[in-house]
């Protein structure tokens, strides 16, 4: 806990977190009795551990990230337990440094002055996701508006796109990414997604189809504090950016937040941990935000909620084992999605209930929309499966989101089509 809140605070004093030697490792166990032993090590906070991928079933590798004072430690505890690993990123701070020259070379570039103009196959900040924003609102007056449906903690605007050809109270799809500050190639795929829309309605008989009769809401950067700081203090962050009262450890996870099983296993109560659930339900105002507006809304019929990653297409429950009602048809609408998806580059993923798929989660996202009646309920992980993780590189942006707009096209298409 100390070496913790040490390294707090020398990156609030120094600036940005750095990486030298931390490396990602692949950890393979073989029954039920090493995973028990590799959770042993996530309470080990004074590791500092950070698990990119957690402990599922398996047939499931484990994905850690090991800071390099940890390294020796790990290895031995887990090489005198006869547990298999491999590394898969040698040193962190490598790729990071790769990431941050080929912003800054396209920082260099001239300003965008339209949505044209605006290169969709680059990570960008918070700053430039704002401005393509309001470009792409001025350039589509008519079906594209900004809505400002909160503040963050820091008093941030969390921003709405909302695409409508008219009238109100119209069934809606809502679709957010980068809940998850550090799962960037989400927010750059929200971005793409923006464009998509505003650039196929009218030319594409689906989604105009689907726009005719539906309001499509998209927000893009869900978490714009951790985003921030990922930004400008430590790449890795994936909470908000709240302090905890009693705590030198700040932000809550925001996808354990949710008043759906909210407490229960899968999320934590330490403000440290990764997984920590916060204080209470929607203490979180980036949360408490879209819990407001899906309430007032009343309308809303499909909501996708788009993380990184370990391609997966997953809709409830997490915190339970009882299946939804609906589970047949969200399982057959999920197998026709991925099967689109994988039509245009061959990306495989799995889909299921988020309990039987993954883990158990409580407090999660999409949990609590489909308590809400929202039948069409999902989550999205995208690429890849941890050759990469988190860092994945800029080049793999447009597949990606491509791959991923047929299937939410597929979710979209079969909730207008079943929506009165």
């Amino acid at each position: 806990m100390r070496l913790v809140a040490l390294t707090a605070l020398f990156v609030a004093v120094f600036g940005k977190q750095t990486f030298e030697g931390h490396q990602v490792l692949r950890i393979v166990a073989k029954d039920e009795a090493q995973q028990a032993v590799i959770r042993e090590l996530q309470e080990l906070e004074e590791l500092q551990l950070d698990f990119w991928r957690d402990v599922t079933d398996v047939s499931t590798p484990v994905d850690m990230r090991v800071p390099f004072s940890s390294l020796q430690a790990v290895k031995v505890y887990l090489e005198s337990r006869d547990i298999q690993y491999s590394i898969m990123i040698h040193d962190l701070q490598v790729m990071l440094d790769e990431e941050k020259e080929e912003m800054d070379a396209a920082a260099r570039d001239a300003e965008p002055r339209n949505t044209d103009s605006f290169d969709f196959s680059k990570y960008h900040s918070l700053s430039e996701i704002y401005r393509f924003q309001d470009m792409l609102v001025s350039e589509n007056p008519n079906l594209v508006s900004k809505l400002v449906i909160g503040q963050s903690y820091e008093g941030r605007p969390l921003n709405v796109l909302k695409f409508s050809t008219g009238g109100s109270g119209r069934p809606a799809v809502w679709i957010d990414t980068g809940i998850h500050a550090r799962e960037w190639v989400t927010q750059a795929s929200g971005t793409w997604f923006a464009k998509k829309i505003a650039s196929d309605y009218g030319r594409d008989a689906a989604l105009t189809a689907i726009l005719n009769k539906m309001d499509i809401f998209l927000e893009i950067v869900t978490n714009p504090d951790g985003f921030y700081y990922t930004h400008t203090n430590d790449r890795m962050w994936r909470k908000t950016r709240k302090p905890n009262p009693g705590s030198r450890c700040v932000g809550v996870d925001p996808n354990r937040n949710w008043d759906a099983g909210f407490g229960g296993p899968g999320a934590s109560g330490k403000p440290c941990s990764e997984t920590y659930r916060g204080p209470k339900a929607h203490s979180e105002s980036e949360v408490k935000s879209i819990v407001d507006f899906v309430k007032s809304h009343g309308n809303i019929k499909a909501f996708v909620s788009i993380h990184s990653y370990s391609q997966m297409l997953l809709y409830p429950y997490g915190y339970t084992r009882t299946p939804v009602k609906d589970q047949a048809e969200l399982h057959s609408l999920a197998q026709r999605a991925v099967a689109d998806l994988a039509s245009l580059y061959g990306t495989r993923y799995r889909y299921g209930s988020i309990i039987n798929t993954i883990y158990q989660a409580s407090g999660g996202t999409i949990d609590w929309t489909y308590n809400q009646g929202i039948k069409y309920s999902y989550t999205f992980e995208l690429r890849d499966t941890g050759r990469y993780g988190f860092m994945l590189p800029a080049n793999q942006i447009l597949p990606t989101a491509k791959e991923t707009w047929l299937a939410l096209m597929a979710i979209m298409n079969h909730t207008s089509n079943n929506t009165n």
